[in-house]
């Protein structure tokens, strides 16, 4: 009979065991939970709805299938969801976002108020690669680059640190574009809003899939002029459109561009606060990843007009360490080009 006794006991050890070695303690920590993501921007602009678009899928490849709850959280062009999410979000997986390609950099040669180290952020990786455009309403006198350098207009901007602030200050300065930037629009839907009440003349930093996605038929009916192509390469989709390198004549103009355009890598970026728990952190990019390569989320984006050309974590890891490497006169005149009422 003790040796039944023991025999059963060492039988409920080994299925205790086997159950504990059976665990996941992600899909325990994830299983029935909301996980919020923060989208830096106003409803129905390009990179709220690409958010949406994941937020619907992700869930279904973290372990235990949490439900993803969407969350604007727009202002000064995505600066304070990211420091939010730096800052006080939670730091153990259950929160994620995505803000402005550009935010990463903003440390290293913006001028707004940072409250993060970029190279920290656990980056799940972006949806695609992007090429910006710089572009004026039809009935604009500036219709080309050409026109562009010698006369004078104003486009709409989102805030310090977002592509449309950003680039435009960038191309005035480094080629002496003849624009008056203003800003202070939550986000590109209140832009073309703008350029439509002629408040505006155009936008200088218009993901080109956001402006087809967002208003198809300002490009099928030629209400728009597209001016430059703002990446440090071409979309086959514009072969007659200029791009920015183009008009790079010293070699001190090409490094400021690659410094400021290589962000277009990360045109999509989804990352998570630093110092999440390491297993979480690789199952969130694995998730992500995975999500990348659904069936139902590439057919619900190809509904949706959304370009899938996914960059991994790691990837964007390499590259903005790179990029927080760039030489420090590079960066010094990079910042002073981007400088608020620089000229």
């Amino acid at each position: 009979m003790r040796g039944g006794v023991v025999a059963i006991g060492s039988l409920l050890w080994l299925a205790a065991t086997c159950a504990a070695a059976g665990a996941d303690p992600v899909e325990d920590f994830y299983r029935g939970r909301n996980v919020t993501m923060v989208i830096g921007y106003s409803v129905a602009g390009g990179y709220d709805n690409y958010a949406r678009v994941v937020a619907r899928h992700l869930g279904n490849h973290i372990p235990g299938h949490p439900n993803i709850v969407p969350q604007n959280m727009p202002g000064a062009g995505s600066l304070r969801s990211a420091n939010w999410l730096y800052v006080a979000a939670p730091k153990d997986g259950s929160v994620i976002g995505m803000f402005s390609r550009g935010m990463a950099m903003e440390p290293l040669i913006g001028t707004s108020q940072t409250q993060f180290d970029a190279q920290k952020f656990s980056w799940l990786g972006s949806g695609t690669n992007e090429v910006s455009t710089c572009v004026t309403w039809h009935e604009s006198p500036v219709k080309t680059w050409a026109d562009a350098l010698k006369i004078p207009f104003t486009v709409g901007g989102e805030g310090s640190g977002s592509d449309p602030d950003i680039f435009a200050t960038v191309v005035r300065n480094v080629f002496g574009v003849k624009l008056r930037l203003v800003t202070g629009y939550p986000g590109s839907a209140e832009v073309a809003l703008a350029i439509e009440r002629h408040e505006v003349d155009g936008r200088c930093g218009w993901s080109y899939s956001s402006l087809r996605q967002q208003r198809p038929d300002w490009i099928t009916k030629k209400q728009v002029n597209i001016l430059v192509q703002l990446a440090l390469a071409k979309t086959p989709e514009l072969p007659d459109v200029p791009l920015i390198t183009d008009f790079a004549t010293t070699d001190r103009q090409r490094q400021i561009l690659r410094l400021v355009f290589s962000r277009q890598a990360m045109a999509r970026p989804f990352t998570a606060p630093p110092g999440i728990p390491a297993e979480r952190k690789q199952a969130l990019r694995k998730a992500f990843a995975d999500t990348m390569a659904d069936p139902a989320f590439l057919d619900e984006a190809k509904q949706r007009g959304l370009e899938v050309n996914p960059v991994g974590g790691a990837e964007l890891d390499t590259l903005i360490g790179d990029l927080y490497r760039s030489p420090p006169d590079v960066v010094a005149e990079v910042r002073a080009s981007i400088a608020p009422g620089a000229k």
